[in-house]
């Protein structure tokens, strides 16, 4: 059944791909009227996306304003009523001076230079750094530079946070897939071992901060993520996720990589304002006691900044979701030493992404096996992580791709017809329109850039502008090719499988 459940994303997507071909040869007027329905569908949700995108943009300006340590300040002066859970349900458990921040920063073959300024970055935070426990994650695979490193790292830094420890994540252990998850097992085992259980630091006292190594929080983030988990319904069944905008080394990055950079930055914003449907992604926080309990991440996947909520959702029955932060974390756009180099690792990257279906068979399974959970939340969740699947593997090549087939299938008869003439002038016009929505992403591109560096002229505002014209392409090659990709190598299964990539930092 597992195994059926890995096929079924695969088998939706080429499923719709070989009916549009067959519908545009053997019954091309149906064709066409379905390609003109599903373009003004897409319009609409572009628009309905847009508010979604504002709303979170509007949140986050104004979450970049505040004070959080002075509002934790202000909430610990304050008797609570008690909430959901009683583990913070007293307004002695309400003061943040209880709260640790364990932060694990795993890290492969990453240069100093990157490392460094995200440990600068955490020592910029508005947060009393003796509540920080650092963990930097080393692979044993990363070979002698990497262990370099982290030694030229751990004098700098060592006396800077209450506690500070650099673990060594073996290479070649039995069933597990080297990468960020079994790193990130291995060294939250190493920190419980040696600081956490010798201090008896309650667990459900600490809460877990896993940033990609060029993560580069900004002043507020922990302010904020300590008032978010006193203050929400269910703090000890929550995860907390930032919004990831990949503006590190965004003007480095060539017009093609920043268009991308920042579409996954901007939908993830929409996601934000819709919290129902998100689950974790990339880097993120959550309980310690959690972690625990599930028995950390699991060592044989690829995407296990996303599996970690399943295992959580099913491990308590469907008591779990993803509280968003409406702030930032500053991550690398994905950039490498030459532009071809770029494209590459841009598909590498975005194919890694796609592996997320795995999760689908995971929680498919899951949800078989499981029958606590009500049959709702089953339904809800199966329908929209599948359709986004779906969706994203298919959706620009129906727009750009095959919504042409039927001109170029559908005979002399269908060529003749009217539908046929007005086929190409309704999706054009239908395309137009969405551009001008996209123009939206453009001017919120432009406000999201980081402080400008000395080259950077008025005119360079408008390439920045212009440069939302590649969307077409980086849909296609960037969105549908890698996702179909993934999809793919999961239904044929076997030696097809991804392993974790790792993405070469470059600055």
């Amino acid at each position: 059944m597992y195994r059926f459940f890995e096929m079924v994303p695969g088998l939706l997507a080429w499923g719709t791909i070989i009916l549009m071909i067959l519908a545009s040869w053997l019954l091309p007027v149906w064709a066409a009227v379905f390609i003109i329905l599903f373009d003004i569908y897409w319009l609409l949700k572009i628009i309905y996306m847009s508010f979604h995108l504002r709303s979170t943009f509007v949140k986050m300006r104004r979450n970049l304003k505040i004070n959080w340590l002075r509002r934790l300040d202000e909430l610990s002066s304050r008797v609570g009523a008690p909430t959901a859970d009683d583990s913070v349900g007293s307004s002695e458990l309400k003061k943040w001076q209880k709260i640790y921040h364990l932060i694990i920063l795993p890290m492969s073959k990453e240069p100093y230079e990157i490392v460094k300024e995200t440990f600068d970055s955490l020592l910029k935070t508005n947060y009393p750094k003796d509540k920080f426990i650092v963990v930097l994650a080393t692979e044993e695979r990363g070979g002698i530079k990497t262990q370099e490193t982290a030694q030229k790292i751990q004098p700098e830094f060592d006396a800077q946070f209450f506690k500070f420890l650099i673990t060594k994540h073996p290479s070649n252990l039995p069933n597990e897939i080297p990468g960020k998850g079994s790193n990130q097992t291995w060294a939250t085992k190493e920190v419980k071992r040696l600081i956490i259980d010798p201090l008896e630091i309650p667990y459900e006292n600490i809460l877990v901060s896993v940033f990609d190594v060029d993560t580069q929080v900004l002043p507020e983030y922990f302010g904020i993520l300590t008032y978010n988990f006193l203050t929400c319904e269910y703090p000890q069944n929550s995860s907390f996720q930032p919004i990831p905008l990949f503006t590190n080394n965004i003007f480095q990055a060539p017009s093609l990589a920043r268009v991308i950079a920042f579409s996954s930055t901007f939908w993830h914003m929409m996601q934000q304002s819709r919290p129902e449907r998100q689950t974790t992604f990339s880097s993120h926080s959550m309980p310690f006691k959690a972690i625990v309990e599930i028995d950390y991440w699991n060592i044989n996947i690829v995407s296990e900044d996303s599996r970690i909520f399943w295992q959580c959702y099913l491990h308590y029955n469907g008591n779990w979701r993803v509280v968003p932060l409406f702030y930032p974390a500053s991550m690398d756009a994905n950039v490498a030493t030459t532009f071809w180099q770029t494209i590459s690792n841009q598909y590498k990257q975005q194919r890694r992404w796609g592996w997320g279906c795995e999760n689908i068979p995971y929680f498919l399974d899951g949800f078989r096996k499981n029958l606590n959970i009500p049959k709702i939340k089953k339904w809800y969740w199966s329908f929209h992580i599948i359709e986004g699947f779906h969706s994203w593997s298919t959706n620009a090549l129906l727009i750009f791709a095959l919504g042409w087939l039927p001109l170029i299938l559908g005979g002399a008869d269908f060529n003749a017809s009217l539908i046929s003439y007005n086929l190409p002038q309704i999706t054009r016009l239908i395309m137009n329109l969405a551009m001008l929505g996209i123009s939206t992403s453009a001017i919120l591109g432009i406000i999201l850039l980081p402080p400008k560096p000395h080259w950077f002229k008025p005119w360079h505002y408008f390439l920045y502008f212009i440069q939302w014209l590649l969307v077409p392409l980086t849909l296609v090659f960037f969105g549908a090719f890698p996702g179909l990709e993934s999809q793919t190598r999961l239904m044929i299964g076997g030696k097809f499988r991804l392993g974790f990539w790792v993405t070469p930092k470059h600055r």
